[in-house]
């Protein structure tokens, strides 16, 4: 009697025993603050100085005492000129210090009067006073020391993506290289002897039943978005030697392994056997549509050697090890392929770096209205591709098929449809941005 297949395994529980299977990647290297973009930070970073480290102006004009000026016209006597990245003396009773943006406010001055307000008189002389047109209140426009960043403070936590903003807030606390996780190494390849590249047969030239490799090309270009350092393996052929071969040498040197096609159960989908074989398979088979044939396991790079018949079976302590690849397999038809990427590919990768921001790794979605009708309820979770319309609700594109990637180009998000839901037009969807996705 055949077993019966087991039932397929809903998102949520899956991304979780995913995640669950992700440790962050322990080696650290220092970046040049310069070329730490997008990197993940590897442990907290805190100030050794104030920001601004003194009190200083944030406008082109005069300090002065708000006790000197009690009514508009008073004049004060301008006695120096501060410009940013100088030092003023202490200011006299009755006097004003000309004083530009950036430059530290002098002893005993608590406000600063924007030029705009004050009209210069000038003497025979030659000397210089200012008439105050507006009273001053203590503290205005004046940036305080610390402000910005206080001694002490964490100014950048472990596990956060570097952003430009990031770059600019470290230098401004004197850091010019970022303790950082290492980019992670990713084997990719696909499976199919219907794959073809493009370049190698013009579209006049191609056998029938040839197709050009699409997935790899938005496989590996998601990858880089994310960090990842590609070693593209090329197309595998359509046979069980051929597959464990390409899993054992892209085993060496990666910490995962990434590919697409063959995760099916027909005769000439060969990966599930190939990773048995060669390791573990832990995941198998997800209940979305488009993405069902999702696969999840690990490549030991010491396998334990079989048995020699009549002999006393191999130890395992001595012949198995805990230095494994992981391994996760996506479906072959592109739309699937690119949708599984995003929903549980991106976030076991922002784990391997160690990005703790979970609402970046869990699936974001928020309530937008339904301008389409969709009356076929499947028993899966499905993700509809769509797009926001000038009034603000979405639009289905027509075909929904797995293989038909105009979708995901046309499109700038999902609707995360619950497992027999239909929808009508007005209807409150949950919706899943590409933006928010590939970011």
């Amino acid at each position: 009697m055949t077993p019966a297949r087991a039932p397929l395994k809903p998102l949520d529980i899956a991304l979780a025993e995913l995640l669950a299977q992700v440790s962050t990647l322990h080696v650290v290297e220092a970046v040049s603050t310069f070329d730490a973009d997008g990197r993940v930070l590897a442990q907290n970073m805190l100030s050794s100085l104030h920001v601004p480290p003194q009190d200083n102006s944030s406008m082109d004009g005069y300090a002065m005492r708000c006790e000197d000026v009690s009514a508009a016209g008073t004049v004060l006597n301008v006695s120096q000129r501060i410009p940013a990245g100088s030092v003023g003396t202490a200011l006299q009773v009755g006097s004003a210090a000309r004083i530009f943006t950036g430059a530290s406010i002098p002893a005993g001055a608590d406000a600063v009067v924007m030029q705009e307000e004050c009209d210069v008189i000038t003497d025979a002389a030659g000397n210089t006073s200012i008439r105050v047109n507006a009273v001053p209140k203590s503290g205005q426009w004046i940036r305080r020391a610390g402000e910005d960043v206080a001694l002490g403070a964490v100014v950048l936590q472990k596990g956060e993506r570097l952003t430009p903003a990031s770059l600019g807030l470290a230098a401004s606390i004197g850091l010019a290289a970022l303790p950082v996780v290492r980019r992670p190494k990713v084997a990719l390849f696909s499976t199919g002897d219907e794959l073809v590249m493009p370049g190698d047969i013009a579209p006049q030239d191609m056998p029938a039943g040839s197709i050009y490799n699409s997935n790899r090309f938005f496989l590996r270009a998601l990858l880089q978005r994310l960090g990842c350092v590609v070693t593209d393996m090329g197309i595998v052929p359509d046979n069980l030697d051929a597959t464990k071969a390409a899993l054992r040498s892209a085993a060496e040197g990666h910490d995962l392994i990434l590919t697409s096609g063959g995760v099916s159960v027909g005769e000439e989908d060969h990966i599930k056997p190939a990773v048995q074989a060669l390791g573990e398979l832990n995941l198998w088979q997800i209940a979305i549509k488009p993405g069902k044939p999702f696969a999840y396991g690990k490549i030991h790079k010491t396998v334990r050697p079989e048995p020699v018949e009549g002999s006393v079976k191999a130890s395992t302590s001595s012949t198995r090890t805990d230095n494994s690849c992981h391994f996760i397999g996506l479906p072959g038809n592109p739309v699937s392929s690119f949708v599984t990427f995003l929903l549980l590919v991106r976030p076991f990768l922002l784990k391997l770096q160690g990005e703790q921001d979970v609402d970046q790794i869990t699936i974001k979605s928020i309530a937008v209205q339904a301008d389409f009708t969709w009356a076929r309820a499947d028993k899966r979770r499905e993700f509809l591709r769509v797009k926001r319309n000038a009034a603000g609700g979405l639009d289905l594109f027509a075909n929904q098929s797995s293989g038909v990637l105009t979708s995901a180009v046309w499109g700038d998000g999902l609707v995360d449809n619950p497992p027999g839901q239909t929808i009508a037009v007005g209807d409150m969807v949950q919706f899943v941005s590409f933006a928010e996705l590939l970011s």
